[in-house]
């Protein structure tokens, strides 16, 4: 379905929403959706006051949740977009086409105050004293032995860090920042998940429709890149990656401007995922979850999450076990896909050559039910690509590699 009218994306040099804008002048490039034998606008570029815009958002006619079940979605009770009844055509879409998830579920934590920086350079694994304003990274949100909470995307901007997250981990992560600021810190965390919505883009094709949208300043930009956008006079952030991929991109923006970016993405060919589906890729893909892959149980580098941590920044949470993991060898685990015979329940034990080596964390049914396939941590020595395991009492399980975690990359000289 074509959107009817006409709609403009344009770029700012300001950030997401009311709270985040700031200074006197807007960049501005003004886009319009093709319709019909519409022309492309030129380039504009005009300078602004705060007070020329209308920092409230306007009413909302449509709900996106209302908009996404009218259109075939199957909303949960609370707001999650579970199902289009079409988990194989988006999984084959992700693979050769392109596909758009609602992510809004998913929290939202914005980080402000002078301090911003310093703080989350401190409690998590990433370098973000070394990030400016524009780039992104991800980050994992560790306990101080290391063990694994959540991983973290974030972008950096302008006046505020914004951190996107797992459903399950939001309020707990914000009730623990809070605890480590101290009464001269300067520093706010919000969450502004209910004020945003958040929509990912991913697959092969992705690139076609970011061109048509005049958003191809974007492509080929390094993962985390994002800029600043008004789609219909409403504000949304485009960033590079789709927190399941390095390709693809994500986008950010108020509920008010979520329904015209729904339907524009889906005029222009985009396939509509559910949460569901987006759970078995996933899995298949290899990203680590709260309450599955991140837990207490495993730390950050049997997870294998080496893109995310900065070896070299100095004192953080979690860093000096990281330190002696590295210095000692004291990894004896870690993160595998399994290929596997039959269905197999997360916990299970698995076993090689009768001995206990690890534990089934993840499993899901391949396209049209036909296969099976797991996430487990396994002892190094079973954990070579294509050696075969066994999951629980009599399944069997081939160790094959998961594109998420292929792209991990351990440093070759941890100390550099």
């Amino acid at each position: 379905m074509r959107m009817a009218g006409v709609s403009h994306i344009t770029a700012t040099a300001t950030a997401l929403l009311p709270c985040f804008y700031n200074g006197t002048i807007l960049r501005r490039r003004s886009l319009r959706l093709r319709n019909g034998g519409s022309r492309e606008p030129k380039l504009r570029l005009r300078c602004v006051s705060p007070s020329e815009f209308d920092f409230s958002p306007p009413p909302i006619d449509h709900d996106p949740l209302d908009t996404i079940s009218v259109g075939g979605g199957i909303v949960s009770e609370d707001g999650v977009v579970e199902s289009f009844d079409n988990d194989d055509e988006a999984l084959d879409a992700f693979d050769s086409g392109v596909v758009v998830v609602d992510l809004s579920h998913f929290g939202r934590i914005r980080v402000s105050g002078d301090d911003r920086v310093h703080f989350l350079h401190n409690q998590t694994t990433a370098n973000f004293e070394c990030l400016s304003k524009g780039q992104g990274c991800d980050t994992v949100f560790v306990t101080p032995t290391a063990r694994t909470i959540d991983i973290a995307h974030a972008w950096i901007m302008k006046n505020a860090i914004m951190l996107m997250v797992s459903p399950t981990t939001c309020q707990s992560i914000i009730e623990m920042l809070n605890k480590y600021i101290f009464f001269a810190d300067k520093v706010e965390i919000k969450d502004i998940t209910k004020q945003t919505c958040l929509f990912a883009l991913a697959g092969p094709k992705c690139n076609q429709i970011m061109s048509k949208l005049n958003l191809g300043d974007l492509i080929g930009q390094p993962y985390g890149k994002h800029q600043h956008y008004s789609f219909d006079g409403m504000p949304i952030t485009v960033g590079v990656g789709s927190l399941i991929s390095d390709e693809g991109f994500t986008m950010l923006m108020s509920p008010g401007g979520a329904v015209s970016v729904w339907k524009t993405l889906l005029s222009e060919g985009a396939v509509p995922m559910g949460s569901e589906a987006w759970e078995k890729l996933r899995v298949l893909q290899g990203r680590p979850a709260p309450e599955r892959e991140l837990s207490k149980e495993f730390n950050v580098l049997e997870a294998g999450l080496w893109n995310s941590i900065s070896l070299n920044k100095g004192c953080y949470k979690g860093q000096e076990t990281i330190a002696r993991l590295i210095t000692y060898d004291g990894i004896k685990q870690r993160l595998c896909g399994l290929e596997l015979s039959a269905q197999a329940e997360p916990g299970s034990t698995i076993t090689f050559d009768g001995k206990k080596v690890g534990k089934l964390t993840s499993y899901t049914r391949g396209r049209n039910g036909s296969s099976h396939f797991g996430l487990g941590y396994i002892k190094k020595q079973a954990a070579s690509v294509g050696t075969t395991v066994t999951i629980g009492e009599d399944i069997s399980g081939i160790v094959a590699e998961v594109p998420y975690l292929s792209r991990q990359h351990p440093p070759t000289n941890p100390t550099s």
